[in-house]
C-alpha cells in the first residue's frame, strides 16, 4: 500500500507539471472532482490551507478555467467552488493513457474479484482520511500548545 501511495504523489505531481499546476493546486482540484461543489472553507478544511491561501489559491485556478464560483442559493454570504475542468482538452488528454492501462488491468480480474477490490479500496480510503484527520488534528495541538 505504501508503495502504490508513493506512486501515486508520483503520479500526481507528474499530472500538476504536465498541466502547468502547482502539486497543491491540482490536489484541491482533484479533492472538487470527488467531493463536487463546496465552499472555500471546506475547501480549507480539507486541504490544511490557511483561509487566505485557499482564496489565492482559488484565484489561480478560476483564472484558468479549473474552478467557477457561485452563489450559495441558501445563504448569500458563502459562495461555492464548483469544478468547472473536466471538459478541458489537455486534462483528459493527461489522463487517457492511466484510465486506458486501468481498463485494461480491471479486465484481467472476474467480476467477483473487482468487486472485491472495490470493497477493500473504499475501506482503505476511510482508513486514510480517519489517518489524516488525526494528522491535523495532533498539528493543530502542537500549534496550539
Amino acid at each position: 500500500m505504501r508503495g502504490l501511495g508513493t506512486r501515486t504523489v508520483l503520479y500526481q505531481h507528474g499530472v500538476a507539471s504536465t498541466l502547468g499546476l502547482y502539486n497543491q493546486d491540482y490536489l484541491s482540484v482533484d479533492i472538487l472532482r470527488e467531493k463536487g461543489p463546496i465552499t472555500a472553507g471546506e475547501l480549507s478544511k480539507l486541504t490544511g490551507l490557511a483561509t487566505g491561501s485557499t482564496t489565492a489559491l482559488i484565484d489561480r485556478l478560476e483564472k484558468i478555467g479549473y474552478v467557477r464560483r457561485q452563489n450559495d442559493p441558501h445563504d448569500r454570504r458563502k459562495v461555492i467552488i464548483v469544478p468547472a475542468y473536466e471538459h478541458k482538452a489537455e486534462v483528459s488528454h493527461t489522463y487517457h493513457p492511466l484510465h486506458t492501462a486501468m481498463l485494461e488491468l480491471a479486465s484481467s480480474y472476474t467480476d467477483e474479484e473487482l468487486a472485491l477490490i472495490t470493497k477493500f479500496l473504499d475501506k482503505a480510503s476511510t482508513v486514510l482520511e480517519e489517518q489524516i484527520y488525526h494528522l491535523h488534528a495532533a498539528s493543530q495541538s502542537k500549534t496550539s500548545s
